[in-house]
């Protein structure tokens, strides 16, 4: 399990350096089993910092499936795509490194009857992602042509702050992810508004 100061959405991907021993130990290990492909736990830490430890952390994640590892002199890049959502059930012992029992959550159901929400969510977040852009970044993301994927991948680019994004990534049906992330949006554009921010 790796308890982070930010989200992680399924089919989004994550970059991580890892340098703690206690994370370095964690991959090593998986790294040398049989199976390859492995997945590891992603929570956010509500209160604490990444490093270290004596963190308290939240009770959903995703599960991410690592695609790539590159070592460095001191530290492991990794690169991996969010799967699953599960709950965590217990936390084990973090002696040697971070461990939950899980129970993975269902997968969000897609209907067609959702497309007149899914295009005013993507309307909503890109003309709120477009207000806070910096002038020298890249043309807009797009979004895979599977509408579940597509979804949560909305999710990621909303500006959104990690707490609301812990909201998102409770959702607990894909018209309910939609909703959310529309309100959510709306209510930080009306923050920026208020403050002059944007």
């Amino acid at each position: 399990m790796f308890p982070l100061g930010s989200v992680l959405f399924p089919h989004v991907p994550i970059v991580l350096r890892v340098f703690e021993p206690r994370y370095l130990t964690m991959l090593g290990r998986l790294l040398d089993e049989d199976e390859p492909g492995f997945e590891f736990g992603v929570v956010l830490i509500e209160r604490g910092s990444e490093a270290g430890g004596g963190d308290q952390r939240a009770g959903v994640g995703t599960l991410a499936r690592l695609v790539r590892v590159a070592a460095g002199a001191d530290d492991l890049l990794i690169v991996g795509v969010g799967t699953g959502r599960f709950t965590v059930e217990r936390w084990l012992d973090d002696d040697p490194y971070p461990r939950a029992e899980l129970s993975m959550l269902p997968e969000l159901v897609w209907s067609a009857t959702l497309e007149p929400l899914r295009t005013q969510a993507e309307a909503v977040v890109r003309r709120a992602a477009a207000r806070v852009a910096e002038p020298q970044e890249d043309a807009p993301v797009e979004l895979s042509d599977d509408p579940v994927e597509a979804a949560w991948q909305l999710a990621a680019i909303a500006p959104l702050g990690e707490y609301d994004r812990y909201t998102l990534v409770r959702a607990t049906s894909m018209g309910d992810l939609l909703r959310r992330m529309i309100d959510l949006t709306l209510e930080a554009e009306q923050l920026w508004a208020a403050d002059g921010d944007v």
